[in-house]
């Protein structure tokens, strides 16, 4: 039996519902549902695990916090390779590998392709800055600022072909300030999205 046999528990009776998370920067998100996974003992609990963090930048800081973790950290270069579909297959292969429940987006700034999306149909989802359907994109704090909005917020969806469109499957809301930049609002939204995504996550595993 090789190493990552036994860490996805094919000698375990009890199947695990294994979570795959992508990363390409710091990885606070990413924190927030490896420590509720522990604080809330999911293992235990609903048989649920972080099986691997993965990412397409060997310099993410996040990669460091996972292996604090004992977490395997996998990293697929995008610059490595001459398209986008073909690093798109490389990634896939390469969770595949960890047999996923559910692939988490958190701050991972690809694009995938459709070919990708079908192949998570149902097993994959992110976490957007902005109370979807408005602001789907980039920018989004700016853009509520200069629209007026009194709030704002984060919204935990399942990705689809369609960016930034997929079925919501929960939101958090916080009020934009009057002497709000985009900086301040982005950084209440961020507390807002460490609580709310790992709460998400068990929900839908706990189904």
């Amino acid at each position: 039996m090789t190493g990552l046999e036994a860490w996805l528990g094919k000698d375990n009776p009890k199947l695990m519902k294994n979570i795959v998370i992508l990363i390409s920067g710091a990885g606070s998100n990413m924190a927030a549902i490896v420590l509720a996974a522990e604080q809330r003992q999911w293992s235990d609990r609903l048989g649920v695990r972080v099986a691997a963090v993965v990412s397409n930048r060997a310099d993410a800081d996040g990669l460091e916090f996972a292996k604090t973790r004992g977490i395997p950290v996998v990293v697929v270069d995008h610059k490595s390779f001459a398209s986008r579909e073909a690093f798109d297959l490389a990634l896939q292969d390469e969770i595949d590998r960890f047999e996923p429940t559910l692939v988490v987006l958190a701050g991972f700034m690809r694009i995938l392709s459709s070919g990708f999306v079908r192949h998570f149909h149902n097993r994959l989802i992110n976490i957007h800055p902005s109370l979807l359907p408005a602001f789907a994109g980039l920018n989004t704090h700016q853009r509520a600022i200069e629209m007026g909005c009194q709030f704002a917020g984060a919204t935990v969806h399942h990705v689809t072909p369609d960016l930034d469109h997929g079925p919501i499957l929960a939101q958090g809301v916080v009020p934009v300030l009057p002497m709000d930049t985009a900086e301040s609002l982005a950084e209440r939204v961020l507390t807002q999205e460490h609580l709310m995504y790992p709460q998400a996550i068990e929900r839908l595993l706990s189904a």
